[in-house]
């Protein structure tokens, strides 16, 4: 019996020990407060760069700029997760002209600080597109800005076009960090500031809120997407927005063509159109030649389609005139027709206009037709 009690003994304290030993390893392990692994996160260590540059860590005046940043961009994590599934749809595409030139990859965040790669981003001072220029800049690069069409929401062009101005600023400045800033602000006032404040340093300069963070704001979107799962972004290849494959077809046109039949020759939507050409901002495709992007595989056989869709319309539209006639409004000839009005403005570009006798109008309806046949049966 004392032999008995003594192993029982022994078995409860080894139970007890081991019991012991796992709740000290799970105080351990516990995960830290969540103010607490933010304070882990935002702790960059270094060397920091941007494009080479070297970022001045050991500068106080820095680093709590760059923690201001970092904290305003982990605090939307929404954002972020958008950041990281866009850039695997864009960035490729960035990265290959940034590489073909010989350029730094780091200017491809610039587009995160901008526009979190959004083709339809617009600012209240009139930037738009991926990299945000202001019209008056775009056009300088080349891009097609008009009322119809706005390169600077095709990421092809709208990165060609960048890629131009950062190089001009680069050899203007002879840094890419100034580059960035003169990128935000424009080069007349970058200059300005430097020449006043005797200073060639961006970060030494005082420059107006939104360039003084300008940097910082492309520094903690290269941190952050760099290594996100640092900062809990643990996203699996099938999280990420697979890139767009397309083939572009060149497409002359005389008068305005609506882009369904565009659509209708590619084997496609209107919306897929729409979302493969954000450049194009209406239901149409202007009078021009113009290099539209359709799903790849689609590429063969579609002139063929295209003819015989556009004849189709041509034919269809050549039917579809009304004359208007006096006290004719628009509200009024909707609903005589039964069609949306706003189906009538799409059909008739400028259609808010006063309407005049004699006016023709293009209205896709079968009341028309069957308005034309009695017309015609009891002239």
């Amino acid at each position: 019996m004392i032999r008995f009690h003594g192993r029982f003994l022994w078995i409860t304290l080894l139970l007890i020990g081991m019991v012991c030993l796992l709740a000290a390893h799970a105080q351990a392990k516990a995960p830290l407060a969540a103010g607490q692994a933010i304070l882990e996160a935002i702790r960059i260590q270094g060397p920091l760069d941007f494009c080479g540059e070297r970022v001045p860590l050991d500068d106080p005046d820095v680093r709590e700029r760059l923690e201001r940043e970092l904290l305003v961009s982990l605090d939307n994590s929404d954002d972020i997760i958008l950041w990281l599934k866009r850039a695997n749809r864009y960035f490729p595409d960035v990265e290959k002209v940034l590489k073909a030139q010989s350029l730094p990859d780091d200017l491809k965040y610039i587009t995160i600080a901008e526009s979190s790669l959004r083709p339809l981003a617009f600012s209240n001072k009139g930037a738009a597109g991926y990299w945000q220029f202001i019209e008056s800049t775009g056009k300088r690069y080349g891009l097609e800005i008009s009322g119809d069409i706005d390169e600077r929401r095709n990421v092809h062009r709208a990165t060609q076009a960048a890629i131009a101005y950062l190089k001009e600023l680069h050899n203007l400045f002879g840094s890419w960090t100034l580059a960035a800033a003169a990128y935000n602000m424009g080069e007349d006032g970058l200059q300005a500031e430097l020449l006043i404040q005797k200073v060639g340093n961006y970060y030494q300069l005082y420059l107006n809120q939104e360039t003084q963070r300008y940097v910082f704001r492309i520094l903690s979107a290269k941190i952050i997407m760099s290594h996100p799962e640092r900062f809990g972004y643990s996203l699996s290849k099938s999280d990420l927005y697979a890139p767009r494959r397309t083939e572009t077809v060149e497409i002359r046109v005389t008068e305005p063509v609506p882009l369904h039949i565009i659509a209708q020759a590619a084997d496609t939507h209107f919306k897929i159109i729409k979302d493969l050409n954000p450049q194009i901002k209406y239901y149409s495709l202007p009078a021009g030649t113009h290099a539209v992007h359709i799903p790849a595989g689609q590429a063969k056989g579609f002139y063929e389609r295209y003819d015989k869709a556009l004849a189709d319309w041509i034919a269809l539209k050549n039917d579809s005139v009304y004359v208007v006639k006096k006290g004719d409004t628009l509200t009024g000839i909707a609903k005589r027709f039964n069609v949306p009005y706003r189906a009538l403005t799409i059909w008739n570009p400028g259609g808010g206009r006063k309407l005049s006798p004699g006016d023709k109008l293009y209205i896709f309806s079968d009341s028309l037709k069957e308005g034309q046949s009695h017309e015609q049966a009891n002239p």
